[in-house]
């Protein structure tokens, strides 16, 4: 995977958490800098934790799934690609303006889980984990302070935008993984 493929990845992957950052934004009547610092790292802390969980579950099945890897790693990243075209479309629920512990934990979790999915197939694909989850996390949690920062500026028109940019980038690096992989004769 090349370092303009792993800052698409880690840009498609940021858009659910940039999506309810905004929203964040949105449900804060005055936004400060900690507002943004702690969207920022709850939801860069778990985009870089979740591939890595994900990569360690991908390499401990590697060895039974190696020949497939191209078509596993394709499908997994269209499946969340088309999860986020799907929640672009879907009806927007109301968001509340709580920054603490138990809210933020879910919002994480929730916005995480299909980097988990991704890491699987960065396993398959022998990236090296550690770069790739930090440049994620990295990206995750700059695109998130902005994302609180804007919602609270422009309101929800950049919601269905990013989670469409999202989706779709995934879906193509999938299309490229698994068209380099046939073409490699896997």
């Amino acid at each position: 995977m090349s370092i303009s493929e792993l800052l698409l990845l880690s840009v498609a992957l940021a858009m659910d958490a940039f999506a309810v950052s905004i929203c964040k934004g949105l449900s804060l009547k005055k936004v400060m800098i900690k507002h943004m610092l702690i969207c920022g790292f709850w939801f860069g802390f778990f985009q870089a934790l979740m591939p890595v969980l994900g990569f360690y579950a991908g390499r401990a099945f590697q060895t039974f799934i190696d020949r497939w890897s191209h078509w596993i790693a394709f499908i997994l990243l269209v499946f969340v690609g088309i999860g986020m075209l799907r929640e672009a479309f879907q009806k927007e629920e109301a968001m509340d303006a709580s920054l603490g512990f138990s809210t933020m934990l879910m919002l994480a979790v929730a916005t995480s889980i299909d980097a988990f999915a991704v890491g699987a197939s960065l396993a398959l694909l022998g990236v090296s984990i550690l770069a790739a989850a930090a440049c994620i996390g990295i990206i995750t949690f700059f695109i998130s302070c902005a994302g609180v920062r804007i919602g609270n500026l422009f309101g929800t028109r950049w919601h269905k935008p990013s989670l469409i940019a999202g989706g779709s980038i995934l879906c193509l690096i999938g299309l490229r993984i698994l068209i380099s992989g046939i073409m490699a004769g896997n």
